[in-house]
């Protein structure tokens, strides 16, 4: 598969409201449902040569906290894992935006 960076990754708010809500039906209370992570790193990461996107990975720290890596990825679809990669998120809960579709049931 050949990636070009101007793939149609679109949701609805919908769409994407339910889906939130069904994740957060299957966690224990106080298990993270978001992160955040600052535009510079994300940035960062697009700026490198032949970079078109990003891919995130879902990963288990040594206790067993849920996180995700984030890493460039060129048009051939592969991970640029020796250059920058992104994790030490904000997690929500924690720091949270208000409540939303995306966050509760509101």
């Amino acid at each position: 598969m050949s990636f070009t960076g101007n793939e149609d990754h679109s949701i609805s708010l919908a769409t994407a409201s339910d889906w939130t809500a069904n994740f957060r039906e299957t966690i224990l209370s106080g298990e993270p449902i978001a992160e955040y992570f600052g535009g510079t790193a994300i940035s960062n990461i697009l700026a490198q040569t032949g970079c078109v996107g990003l891919r995130f990975y879902y990963s288990l720290d040594n206790e067993g906290k849920k996180h995700l890596i984030v890493v460039g990825v060129n048009a051939d679809g592969n991970d640029l894992y020796n250059g920058i990669l992104a994790e030490r998120s904000v997690m929500c809960p924690q720091d949270c935006s208000a409540a939303n579709p995306l966050n509760s049931n509101v």
